[in-house]
């Protein structure tokens, strides 16, 4: 196991510096492409892992270290954030903010490695462990940020004529 609390900490404290530099002050078209169907543009993404942090990480933390093992954790609807309207700079703003708030509530718990295995119930995967679902936080930010600077590159598909044989984020 590579699962260490401090350096999920190193990702999920700068996930939202990372996101403003790559989103802030770029133009509508950027920001509403997608990768096509019901994919999520730019806005979208951000706008879920908003949600998240209101009713996700640290409830579901909370569940964890304050109820008996095995109890169904707090539900979580994965796309409740669908249809929004807030721009990029109000979205980005929101979410550094909640993640500041989340990351405070997470030191104030003071987590010990003991806790680390102890279980909750999820509505989809059964029983899961704290190290589990903090791992999960922090490859969650990866995996948005992945999909977030494979949806730009997607606006450019067509126009990168033959070198696209040589950039796989457009495979």
């Amino acid at each position: 196991m590579n699962f260490k609390q401090s350096e999920a900490l190193e990702i999920l404290e700068r996930t939202p510096a990372v996101l403003t530099h790559l989103l802030s002050g770029l133009s509508l078209e950027w920001l509403i492409n997608n990768e096509g169907g019901d994919s999520w543009n730019s806005l979208e993404v951000v706008a879920h892992l908003i949600q998240c942090e209101k009713s996700n990480w640290i409830p579901r933390i909370n569940s964890i270290l304050t109820n008996i093992e095995d109890d169904p954790l707090p539900p979580f609807d994965r796309f409740s954030h669908l249809g929004q309207e807030k721009g990029i700079e109000e979205l980005l703003r929101e979410f550094s903010q909640s993640r500041q708030q989340s990351l405070y509530q997470l030191g104030a718990l003071k987590i010990r490695s003991f806790d680390l295995n102890k279980t909750g119930l999820h509505p989809e995967f059964g029983s899961i462990t704290l190290q589990q679902l903090l791992s999960t936080w922090a490859v969650h930010d990866l995996t948005h940020i992945n999909q977030i600077t494979r949806v730009l590159a997607k606006r450019y598909d067509q126009d990168v004529g033959p070198w696209k044989t040589f950039l796989s984020i457009l495979k």
